[in-house]
């Protein structure tokens, strides 16, 4: 009797040909030019690349928290739900329960005429019904989760009473506040030294791992995708030019792209050696590109570069890499 083999179980999220442009009087650009992404539950992906390469818009399009002038199209699922079809009502009631957010500064996204405690309580009110006893108990709960010292008092302290890293952890516990099933989280530890951000980097995936949460990790940094990710895409000119495990990656990346911010990352090994650089400047996307848009700084670029934009070609099992060279296995 053979046995019976169970579909793979739906991704939580599913983007699908993502395209963001906007436009305004003066001037278009073409943020994100067709992004195919799925996200496992239980999963980190990491989303590397410079400043202007898509990975914060692709964020907020998840969320549908782009500004009105702001043209979307493709496909976006979230926990088997149409983010593109949800009216006003049903993104207040999916923000915060299937899916919040972390941003990268603290100090902007919390509202500083406001508690801690009356930030986080407020919300599991607003999206659990609780009453202000069991919210109040909740976020209690929930400081102490993401380990500030002395939750109890800080339950009565404002954002700008907290230290950088005690107000990101503070958002983090807001952002955690109705157990979501995805977290984004858009470069959180940008802001931070490199002593709190290790302790940020871990308590994220402590709780991902407590909590069973699938979590979407902006960054420009390999060394922190090496500390959280289990897979990584990397994002040049609002494509994705390389994809796969972190592991693979990191030992070897196979876009051209992807290898010179390997090369570019500072590690001890390099004590009295001079730092690689990427030469040359992203593109402005005033133009969607048509074809290979690293081409202009790539060591490696050759004719048909310049012919089309290369297609997501996969060498290995679980890699993909846009590049020609990867296509003819060189």
């Amino acid at each position: 009797m053979s046995a019976v083999l169970k579909p793979d179980p739906a991704p939580l999220v599913r983007l699908r040909d993502l395209k963001v442009t906007f436009a305004t009087r003066d001037r278009t650009v073409h943020a994100v030019n067709g992004v195919d992404l799925d996200l496992a539950a239980g999963e980190v992906l990491c989303i590397l690349g410079e400043s202007g390469s898509g990975k914060s818009v692709t964020l907020r399009a998840l969320m549908k928290l782009l500004p009105k002038f702001a043209r979307v199209s493709g496909g976006i699922e979230v926990a088997g739900k149409d983010v593109n079809a949800m009216s006003e009502r049903q993104l207040a009631n999916f923000r915060g329960t299937d899916v919040a957010m972390v941003f990268q500064e603290p100090m902007t996204a919390l509202d500083p005429v406001f508690t801690i405690g009356r930030q986080i309580a407020e919300t599991v009110q607003r999206h659990e019904g609780a009453s202000r006893s069991v919210a109040n108990a909740r976020a209690l709960e929930l400081l102490e989760l993401v380990q500030i010292p002395s939750a109890k008092r800080r339950l009565d302290a404002y954002p700008h009473e907290l230290s950088g890293g005690l107000r990101q952890r503070a958002m983090i516990a807001v952002a955690l506040a109705c157990r979501p099933k995805l977290l984004l989280a858009d470069e959180p530890t940008t802001a931070l030294d490199a002593t709190v951000q290790i302790q940020v980097l871990l308590l994220l995936r402590e709780l991902q791992e407590r909590l069973d949460m699938g979590v979407i990790f902006v960054t420009h940094d390999l060394g922190v995708a090496g500390e959280i990710a289990d897979r990584v895409a990397v994002m040049y000119a609002g494509r994705v030019v390389e994809e796969g495990p972190v592991a693979g990656l990191m030992a070897g990346p196979l876009h051209p792209y992807a290898q010179g911010l390997l090369g570019a990352t500072v590690h001890a090994g390099l004590r009295g050696q001079r730092l690689t650089t990427i030469p040359g400047a992203p593109p402005t996307l005033e133009m969607a590109p048509t074809d290979c848009a690293f081409s202009p700084r790539c060591p490696h670029v050759r004719e048909d570069c310049l012919q089309r934009v290369p297609p997501l070609t996969s060498p290995v099992p679980g890699r993909q890499a846009r590049c020609v060279l990867v296509g003819d296995g060189a």
